[in-house]
């Protein structure tokens, strides 16, 4: 019975196997990294959620693709219109997300404000949704980019509906600001606190990112792909020597 022995492998098959792996290897670190400035966010994200608020102007000055400054805006809701955004998911129950139109005092475009979670009931159903608060008010919001778009389904609907608030399936807030009749922030706010007295809302909020779990989980991919690399070229040159005929 003839032992498996090394079978010294080409320099095109070296050069293979070294590139697959680095390459692997690169794509793993990679999404470490990414994992490692998701936490950072996700961190950041929490403590400015219960941190001082700043005014509105200076918040546009904060924001950036990672930061999510915590604002008190004074205005009032636009009582006559909303929206509701369906099929979101929170908790493992299937909701909405229910926005408020609101007009800052010290003018300039309207802010979308979303007011919070709602769950559909046990048929399946929008409970009723509490009208926002009337007069002059100070809120406590997130602001923060809008929700990304992930399918376009129908095209936009808001023009072809008459009853408010108005159902979309992905916001749009250029779509919104053409509904609406006037500018908006190209931001929304994440209302933050609960409501006096309290309408049901959930506010939960976190960063509209794959979580770094998701990351590490790819990274484990990768980095397993390169050990199939390594364990692949020691298959193939480490075998049996060709029987003599």
């Amino acid at each position: 019975m003839s032992r498996r022995r090394w079978h010294t492998p080409s320099v095109f098959a070296v050069a293979l196997a070294l590139a697959g792996f680095a390459l692997f290897m690169a794509l793993g670190s990679w999404q470490v990294r990414r994992a490692q400035e998701k936490e950072a966010l996700f961190a950041a994200f929490d403590a400015t959620e219960h941190g001082t608020p700043v005014t509105l102007a200076q918040a546009r000055q904060l924001a950036s693709a990672t930061r999510y400054p915590l604002v008190e805006v004074n205005g009032s809701f636009d009582a006559a219109h909303g929206y509701v955004l369906d099929d979101q998911v929170h908790a493992g129950r299937v909701g909405v997300m229910v926005y408020g139109v609101f007009m800052p005092s010290a003018g300039g475009p309207a802010l979308l404000l979303n007011r919070g979670f709602l769950a559909r009931d046990a048929r399946g159903a929008v409970p009723s949704i509490p009208p926002p608060p009337a007069g002059v008010r100070k809120v406590h919001a997130l602001y923060a980019p809008p929700p990304g778009i992930a399918l376009r389904m129908g095209g936009d609907a808001l023009p072809r509906q008459s009853h408010w608030p108005k159902t979309m399936i992905y916001l749009d807030l250029a779509e919104v600001a053409h509904d609406l009749g006037h500018a908006l922030d190209p931001r929304v706010l994440l209302q933050v606190g609960a409501d006096d007295p309290p309408v049901g809302f959930v506010r939960e909020w976190r960063p509209g990112v794959f979580p770094p779990e998701r990351h590490y989980a790819y990274a484990f991919t990768w980095f397993a792909f390169g050990a199939v690399v390594v364990a692949l070229f020691a298959i193939l040159h480490w075998r049996r020597p060709t029987s003599a005929t």
